[in-house]
């Protein structure tokens, strides 16, 4: 709502947001940005939950650990490994491998992976980017599937 009221009020705004979302959309289309998005997005609750005090229900809730120096550099290493999807593709695989492990050894020495967000997030994006295939990859993919569809006709077929 509040979006709104203030892209009426400022129409030079609304412009550039037009402007501005096919760029972003082209952008986004060629790299693995969900990949990236998961796997930054990982790194949060891996960093946030060793350090801060929860109190549910007015109970307190300390997850502060030993692991709470390797809690930073796991989840650190995969927001930069998110970053690094988003900037350098063609190192998808090893970036996605890479997730993967850090977010499987967060599991037991991060609380349980940030409390399993950071883990399954960790695992998407590393999924996602070993999956993503490169546009220009995949329309000529594409291409040959079509081309090997049809199916040739054997020598006994053809003498009948």
């Amino acid at each position: 709502m509040i979006h709104k009221l203030l892209l009426r009020s400022r129409p030079e705004l609304r412009v550039a947001l037009a402007r501005a979302r096919p760029g972003f959309r082209a952008w986004r289309g060629a790299r693995p940005f969900w990949a990236g998005l998961f796997t930054l997005a990982a790194g949060v609750p891996i960093i946030y939950f060793p350090y801060v005090g929860l109190s549910p229900g007015g109970l307190p809730l300390a997850l502060s650990t030993t692991g709470g120096a390797g809690s930073l550099i796991i989840g650190i290493l995969l927001v930069v490994l998110g970053i690094t999807l988003w900037l350098q593709q063609h190192v998808r695989v090893f970036a996605g491998i890479a997730a993967m492990l850090l977010a499987l050894a967060s599991f037991p020495m991060v609380n349980f992976g940030g409390m399993l967000l950071g883990l399954l997030c960790g695992l998407v994006g590393g999924s996602l980017a070993c999956a993503w295939v490169p546009p220009d990859t995949a329309e000529s993919l594409s291409a040959a599937d079509h081309a090997s569809a049809a199916v040739p006709v054997s020598e006994s077929q053809g003498e009948r």
